[in-house]
């Protein structure tokens, strides 16, 4: 009644908060304006049911859409969307909460005669419901606007349940659930670059690797911002004992203060429940540890609309059946569950072995040094040190895990190469690699203090070995192979100089593919395969993988 007035005049209006009234506030002009924007703006409307009246029965029978609205009229009941598909099978239309009973009770009394001729079968309700409307003049003759809108939905894992638009085609309107109006929002409103896009993250396991990633997230905040229109929302940052949770972005400078500083204890579901924030389209749980009962939330992190990024290669190596649930439901859901630095950290294995296989290719035999620390560990026993001594200094380089029986033991390597197979479709478990364990059976079962103090009284035994290969002058190396089979093994072999496996320095990983297209000469990687930085930086590129997916 206000605006109607104005606009027969042609009088420009501007709308102002009166709560803040030196804000700009929005103008509303005589003629249209040119925009940058394909859409001017987004509004919603809240507590909205959805009606559906649905029969076979209603095919090509003319009047039943104007009984149905001639009815809501009688009853001073005002329809806000319609929308019906060209099969006559079914009228959608929504009305205020507050006249939801009221037209349900009169649509079931007037419409009882085409109930019990079963032109209607049914009307169904759905009390729990938004609408949220895209509007602009420059969305007209523009291709591709409906698809571009439907598809920030898809990525934030908002289902639409009825949809609307006029011939004018400057207003396109979606129904939603109530609980996912805020992300929808958010969601439009970034695909149509009115604003950044923005992830919520949570961030489990700030140990070495962990908190090497949140240095690297931190010194390219800005960048991401103003180059590529990204913000990431650190909001979450859990340990084995406490969380720290924000609903602002976390200061990275200063969050290892601040987690000593509260008194949250460590809960994953609440942890979950924190990230996953109604006013942000996206969240994503990026997993440091390598703690199996993390792993094993994952398939509750998708199920609830959260991404995963992880190196930790529990999830990928453990049970099967879990394992492919895990890969089923990110089919299943428009999720993504990113584990590059599962293998070999931040080096481009698993996407180029994927690559490999999306282009018809057959891999026949993958060979791989995948273990930084025991390529570190034989490349200086290569050069004649001892091996007790190279242990230790490993250890303190930070190379090993705390207890470098966990590397030595080659299960590292193991879950390496179970994660290959599985991703090459072998149908394989732990159980089913041939390990050559490094470490003495003697000093198996006591505490690493006492390992590392009794670890030289077995140096001689792996001096012969080096001697033997010295003598022949070929280098040892531990190795990991898969067949074509799929059968694998772990094990020490003697390499002549000119095999590329004998020419790594340092901690370098060398993966070996072959496949049918490059069987002669064989595709291979190499880079470090050690290190927090590498590994952070491999779960860095992750996550400005998902951004780029999600864009």
């Amino acid at each position: 009644m206000t605006i109607a007035p104005m606009r027969e005049c042609k009088i420009p209006i501007y709308i102002k908060n009166s709560f803040n009234p030196d804000a700009k506030g929005t103008y509303i002009s005589v003629s249209p304006v040119k925009s940058h924007y394909l859409i001017k703006g987004l509004t919603c409307i809240d507590n909205i049911s959805l009606i559906n009246i649905e029969g076979t029965g209603m095919i090509g029978v003319s009047g039943i859409a104007a009984r149905v609205f001639q009815i809501l009229h009688q009853e001073g009941i005002s329809v806000i969307l319609i929308s019906q598909a060209s099969s006559e099978h079914s009228i959608c239309f929504a009305v205020s909460n507050e006249y939801t009973d009221s037209a349900v009770n009169a649509l079931t009394d007037k419409l009882q005669f085409e109930m019990e001729r079963k032109q209607i079968e049914g009307i169904y309700v759905d009390k729990d419901c938004a609408i949220m409307c895209a509007v602009g003049d420059e969305m007209v003759g523009a291709i591709g606007i409906s698809g571009r809108l439907c598809d920030s939905l898809a990525k934030a894992n908002i289902n639409i349940r009825a949809i609307s638009q006029g011939s004018s085609e400057r207003n396109i309107s979606v129904v939603v659930k109530s609980s996912d109006i805020n992300r929808a929002l958010q969601a439009v409103h970034t695909s149509f670059y009115l604003s950044r896009e923005t992830i919520s993250i949570g961030l489990i396991g700030p140990g070495l690797v962990g908190s090497t990633l949140l240095r690297q997230i931190q010194t390219t905040i800005e960048q991401l911002k103003s180059t590529y229109q990204v913000n990431l929302y650190v909001r979450g940052i859990m340990n084995s004992k406490k969380m720290l949770l924000s609903h602002e972005p976390i200061d990275l400078t200063t969050w290892e203060a601040q987690l000593n500083r509260c008194d949250s204890n460590a809960d994953v579901n609440v942890f979950i429940n924190h990230i996953f924030a109604d006013d942000l389209p996206h969240a994503v749980i990026i997993d440091c540890t390598a703690n199996q009962t993390i792993a094993h939330h994952y398939i509750n992190f998708l199920e609830k609309g959260i991404h995963v990024i992880t190196p930790n290669k529990h999830a990928n190596a453990g049970d099967l059946d879990y394992y492919k649930k895990l890969k089923l439901l990110t089919k299943k859901r428009n999720n993504h569950y990113l584990y590059e630095a599962t293998v070999c950290a931040g080096l481009p294995v698993i996407n180029t072995l994927q690559d490999i296989l999306k282009t018809g290719d057959h891999v026949l035999k993958i060979e791989g040094i995948v273990s930084g620390t025991l390529s570190y560990i034989f490349n200086e026993l290569a050069k004649g040190r001892v091996f007790s001594e190279i242990v230790l200094e490993a250890k303190k380089l930070g190379y090993t895990e705390p207890d470098p029986r966990e590397d030595l033991s080659g299960m590292d390597v193991a879950r390496k190469l179970v994660c290959l197979a599985r991703e090459i479709s072998h149908d394989v478990t732990l159980d089913d690699v041939k390990v050559y364990d490094l470490v003495p059976v003697a000093l198996k079962s006591c505490n690493t203090e006492e390992f590392l103090a009794k670890l030289p009284a077995y140096d001689a035994q792996m001096q012969n070995v080096i001697a033997n290969a010295n003598a022949k002058k070929e280098k040892l190396c531990y190795v990991g192979a898969i067949d074509s089979n799929g059968t694998m093994d772990v094990a020490i072999k003697s390499l002549p100089e000119s095999h590329p496996f004998a020419r790594l320095n340092g901690t370098d990983n060398m993966l070996i593919f072959h496949t049918r297209r490059y069987h002669e000469n064989p595709l291979i990687i190499q880079g470090p395969g050690a290190g927090a930085e590498v590994t952070a930086a491999g779960i860095f590129a992750d996550l400005l993988r998902l951004v780029s997916f999600l864009s």
